[in-house]
């Protein structure tokens, strides 16, 4: 029964180790059902709907994944994904959360065409390398800078934009305690590291009047205020056709790197294929789409299901055990909502470490690869967008390299890209 459902072969695998595997994977990832609800409530959305939301969406994928995958990885609302929904599309681009669902629910409905048909593996093609790269690092730090920012650490300045807050009090000083904390359970190994970081700034910040607790336990708050909450009057406007491209470019990298970078380590691959990796890739454009109805933002394959691959975890027994701990956390909303954007911050801090990982794949002496891979980069944080530092680092790859000389290394792939960006730019 196990093979059947989970892919387990008793010779190779042990279900004692398949589940702290996936308790493992749970504890590393467990962060997100504090920190999307922070990230998404800021839209107008409500805090406690989307509390449930991100434990059922995350909790349904997962057990998906297992059952039908058979892979041990985990899915949830992507981080960067979930900050480009609020920050960019909603903050900067003035949009309705309804709108930015609308466009997730598309880009789940175009991520599921693009797996049946076969293309979506073809997409990663057109991308040069070195711009792949540059995409994870720059919203590593976008994401660094949007947790700084929350907790009152980075401020808004007159003068010189951005400045230093007051780092001595209130929720500033909290969130400095807690990069300073979690680094160093990170640091130590400790599973579930970025979780404990949280709990313990969260009990930090009760003395200092930074958290709130209002009670432990309780039935779920209903998804009624954000359920299936679609707006169609602009899906066919330019601005929608970009943001959904932005989330499909993003998100398509994301579960690709996950994947490939977590079979890689742990020797998963196979002749030089990922198995079932068609499957893993359906169940990642399903979640999205179902995502979308219950409320939330693009939902992704987390790179933190490395910690239950390096523990074990080899079948879809793993994802399943993930998904069983995720539906536990379903009547703990009272806590987890409690928890302040100063306990949060810490994590997109470290996320943003960890996602900075990819800069050393860049060839900075080769400046037609370093010079577009930084302007893809630095863009992002300083643009405080996402899709305008993936659109200018394009442009600047396909410029730099066509005017010196270089277009051999460019395809019509690249090329139809860049003229998108251009009209992007124009109209």
């Amino acid at each position: 029964m196990l093979k059947k459902l989970f892919g387990f072969d008793s010779s190779k695998n042990m279900v004692k180790t398949e589940i702290m595997a996936g308790i493992t994977t749970f504890l590393t990832m467990a962060y997100i059902l504090a920190v999307n609800p922070n990230i998404l409530s800021d839209t107008g959305m409500d805090k406690g709907a989307l509390f449930t939301t991100t434990v059922v969406v995350s909790a349904v994928a997962t057990m998906l994944m297992g059952l039908y995958a058979k892979m041990p990885f985990a899915l949830a609302p992507g981080m960067g994904l979930n900050a480009f929904f609020a920050y960019t599309v909603c903050s900067i681009l003035g949009y309705s959360w309804q709108f930015a669902l609308t466009a997730v629910f598309i880009e789940g409905i175009l991520f599921i065409l693009l797996t049946i048909s076969n293309l979506r593996e073809k997409i990663v093609d057109v991308i040069p390398e070195t711009l792949k790269n540059s995409i994870s690092v720059g919203i590593g730090i976008y994401i660094a800078f949007i947790g700084l920012n929350s907790a009152g650490v980075v401020i808004n300045n007159e003068a010189t934009l951005v400045s230093i807050g007051d780092i001595t009090t209130g929720s500033a000083l909290v969130c400095i305690i807690g990069i300073i904390l979690s680094s160093i359970l990170l640091i130590k190994n400790v599973t579930g590291a970025l979780m404990i970081g949280i709990i313990i700034t969260a009990l930090i910040g009760i003395p200092l009047g930074v958290t709130n607790i209002n009670g432990v336990l309780s039935a779920p708050p209903s998804i009624e205020p954000i359920f299936c909450k679609f707006e169609w009057a602009q899906i066919f406007s330019k601005e929608m056709f970009i943001i959904v491209f932005t989330l499909l470019f993003v998100d398509l990298f994301d579960t690709i790197g996950t994947i490939i970078g977590v079979t890689t380590r742990v020797g998963m691959i196979k002749n030089g294929k990922i198995p079932r990796l068609k499957q893993a890739f359906l169940v990642d454009a399903v979640a999205t789409t179902g995502g979308a109805v219950l409320g939330t933002s693009t939902v992704t394959t987390f790179v933190e299901s490395a910690a239950g691959v390096e523990a074990g975890g080899r079948t879809g027994l793993t994802a399943f055990v993930t998904g069983l701990c995720f539906l536990s956390a379903l009547f703990f909303a009272p806590l987890f909502i409690s928890i302040p954007a100063a306990a949060t911050a810490p994590v997109l801090v470290l996320v943003g470490v960890m996602m900075m990982a990819s800069v050393v794949k860049i060839d900075f002496k080769n400046y037609s690869e370093s010079i577009p891979a930084f302007i893809c980069i630095i863009m992002m944080p300083l643009c405080y967008s996402i899709s305008d530092g993936i659109a200018l680092g394009v442009l600047s790859y396909v410029l730099v390299n066509m005017l010196s000389g270089n277009y051999k290394k460019l395809t019509l792939g690249t090329y139809i890209l860049a003229a998108f960006f251009v009209m992007k730019f124009l109209i």
